[in-house]
């Protein structure tokens, strides 16, 4: 079996799907001593740096040119931006339910290749199974009735995280079309070492809680700098390179399942029948998404 073609990027895939619902819980534990600017700029820097010194002593080509500019601005994209968004989310509503609403991210990704060149147009069925899918999103916000019934907090990271994955899709599919001779890989940590140096000013300069160190965040991190990075983004950026998007775009799925486990486990966030009836109803209208539409890049 391990001489399948495809043997190697679907196993990048499960990795994907594991490491990164684990990290929605180490995000969590690295905001109780970093603040959201600091953390994403130094993981990304450590992660980045680590990658490319890995390249430059093993002789690899290294992105140049063009190339390098189009993964540096796909990484400010995905991971500035796009993980960015996670990482403010996660300081005002539970980790759980943020990866709960980013399995929505298909809507996204599908969306971006329509509106992009050459991309697949949404059809009915299409539209009709994203509508599900935020229909059952909609279920998040009313846990009560009355006119104070929505929870701003979670209508704020709600937005935070639109932002976030619309970034994130338009950024990976222009990683896929802008795909040059490097590995993906090594592609991969010039896209974090440019987000991480993209937000290194910002974190100097914007004013933000100062750094409370403890045992428990810094471990947290340098988990999220080995398996969310080196491990999960390197394993991403090579099945976005090897499989077709749509396929690709199953993580989310499994993503939510762990993060929502581990939230419970570790700081007992909130999951009840209106969690599990959003979420069957959300994964029902992704799947139909996935079924109508044959999107590849």
């Amino acid at each position: 079996m391990q001489r399948h073609p495809l043997f190697r990027p679907y196993l990048a895939l499960v990795a994907v799907c594991f490491f990164w619902g684990t990290t929605y819980l180490g995000i969590r534990m690295s905001l109780e001593s970093f603040p959201p600017l600091v953390l994403v700029s130094i993981r990304y820097l450590l992660s980045g740096s680590i990658l490319l010194l890995f390249a430059r002593a093993r002789g690899l080509y290294l992105p140049r040119g063009r190339e390098l500019a189009a993964a540096c601005f796909s990484g400010f994209l995905i991971l500035g931006i796009g993980n960015g968004a996670l990482v403010f989310s996660e300081v005002i509503i539970p980790s759980g339910i943020a990866g709960l609403i980013v399995t929505i991210s298909p809507f996204w990704m599908v969306g971006a290749e329509a509106l992009l060149p050459g991309g697949e147009r949404l059809h009915a069925p299409t539209i009709g199974g994203m509508t599900v899918g935020l229909l059952g999103a909609s279920l998040l916000f009313t846990p009560d009735l009355g006119p104070h019934a929505v929870d701003r907090n979670l209508l704020k990271g709600f937005l935070i995280l639109q932002v976030g994955m619309a970034a994130w899709s338009f950024g990976s599919i222009y990683q896929r079309r802008k795909a040059g001779k490097a590995h993906p890989v090594i592609a991969g940590g010039v896209q974090q070492l440019a987000a991480g140096l993209i937000l290194a000013p910002l974190a100097l300069t914007i004013p933000e809680h100062p750094i409370h160190w403890s045992s428990r965040s810094v471990l947290a991190l340098l988990y999220l700098v080995c398996f969310g990075s080196l491990v999960g983004y390197s394993a991403y950026a090579y099945a976005m390179d090897r499989l077709p998007v749509a396929i690709v775009s199953v993580y989310p799925y499994v993503n939510a399942v762990v993060a929502v486990g581990l939230g419970w486990l570790f700081y007992r966030e909130p999951f009840g029948l209106r969690e599990a009836v959003a979420m069957v109803i959300i994964f029902a209208g992704v799947a139909a998404v996935k079924r109508f539409s044959h999107a590849k890049s």
